[in-house]
């Protein structure tokens, strides 16, 4: 049993890993929150410490006794990566063993600007400990969360938002030749990783791919046309030299909504999200590495396509 701390605590990747973690009934977890914690969902052997990450002698006490702290704060918002630096620094002075910074998703991010702040993060990391080990960390990578592919109420928390990839409405845009790969992780499977890699008595690896299934664009497709009953999908077809000058030409886009941006700056951001996961997708962004799958080697991964079809029965 350990004590483990989750930085942003209430975001939706954080509560399903959290609800997972407390079903072992192992360990003591200690929530920290910009919210009011009297908002929240309680569970047995979870506490809540209201932070706004500025003070580091505030988040140090906080952190007294913490062996583990799971980071999911929102990299785009944190400019210049301030929020997860001071947590980083307090978490040194505080004793703490293990580190998992906010990544959550690619291994790269070329073609995903949003993710730049995940760089910065990862050269402090590897700054801190470029003399002697200062602290453990591992870099929590699962690719695609393929339940956002899923109809909405597959996971209790995360929400399924829009992708170019489009299950429910059986659409997608792609780029000539259906190029791209991505690895693609159920939210089940990464919680449960977090939690082994919790357990594992090893060093934890720098990287930390945690690998469901890697894919090509025309196959994800190919599946999308069987989960969703055979019906045929309205393919939106674009250049990637288009896309590249930012022609995205499509007569729709997914959009992206984030309470804590204008609806000028979502409809923005928008657009350069779906260029982005276009691009990504050729340069191999989100293809991971398997590093957690050969540590925790009795973990059975699921399968996408059986993922897919399965939670699709039936649905309109």
């Amino acid at each position: 049993m350990v004590k483990i701390a989750v930085a942003g605590g209430s975001g939706h990747i954080a509560s399903e890993v959290i609800d997972v973690l407390a079903a072992t009934h192992k360990h003591e977890i200690l929530i920290l929150s910009r919210k009011d914690p009297s908002t929240t969902e309680s569970l047995p052997g979870v506490t809540w410490a209201k932070t706004d990450y500025t003070d580091k002698a505030q988040l140090t006490s906080i952190l007294n006794g913490v062996h583990t702290v799971l980071c999911f704060s929102s990299a785009h918002t944190d400019h210049g990566s301030a929020a997860q630096k001071l947590l980083i620094d307090a978490a040194v002075a505080a004793g703490v063993k293990r580190f998992a910074p906010n990544e959550w998703s690619s291994a790269s991010i070329e073609e995903l600007p949003w993710y730049a702040e995940k760089v910065n993060v990862r050269a402090y990391l590897e700054e801190l400990n470029k003399e002697k080990k200062v602290l453990e960390y591992t870099l929590f990578q699962p690719g695609l969360l393929l339940d956002y592919c899923a109809p909405a109420g597959t996971c209790k928390h995360l929400e399924p938002f829009e992708l170019w990839i489009d299950f429910p409405n059986r659409r997608a845009i792609t780029l000539e030749g259906n190029v791209g790969e991505f690895t693609a992780t159920t939210m089940k499977d990464l919680a449960h990783v977090v939690a082994g890699a919790v357990e594992y008595s090893g060093e934890w690896p720098v990287i930390g791919g945690v690998y469901g299934m890697t894919l090509s664009m025309s196959k994800l497709l190919e599946i999308g046309v069987k989960a969703r009953g055979g019906k045929p999908w309205d393919i939106t077809t674009l250049k990637e030299d288009d896309v590249r000058l930012g022609k995205v030409d499509s007569p729709w886009v997914p959009k992206f909504n984030d309470p804590a941006l204008t609806p000028e700056q979502n409809e923005q951001f928008s657009k350069i999200i779906v260029r982005g996961s276009l691009l990504s997708g050729v340069s191999k962004s989100w293809v991971v590495s398997d590093e957690w799958n050969r540590l925790l080697p009795d973990y059975k991964f699921a399968d996408v396509e059986e993922f897919l079809v399965k939670h699709w029965a039936g649905r309109p």
